[in-house]
């Protein structure tokens, strides 16, 4: 499955310890939250502009998706990315 550029997020990145279908689509996701995050952007304005959850609307549950998804984002880049290469040599 090819990354999504506009993909349909849920309120709380789902977790396994391998490489998901969700994970394949929200590579490009990912990659802003993680490029967001090194920049040093308030996690309201990643929420926002990356996930489409105002914390002016639910704060609670926009910081939630946020962290959820950028802690999914940093699994990808300490263990997840070989699960991604396995399967496109493979």
């Amino acid at each position: 499955m090819p990354p999504v550029l506009d993909p349909q997020i849920a309120d709380a990145a789902p977790w396994s310890e391998t490489l998901t279908d969700y994970d394949l689509a929200h590579l490009v996701v990912y990659l802003r939250l993680l490029d967001a995050e090194r920049e040093g952007a308030d996690w309201r304005e990643a929420a926002r502009l990356i996930l489409g959850r105002g914390a002016d609307v639910d704060e609670a549950s926009a910081q939630r998706c946020w962290e959820t998804h950028l802690k999914r984002a940093e699994w990808m880049t300490v263990t997840g990315y070989k699960d991604l290469l396995a399967a496109r040599r493979g």
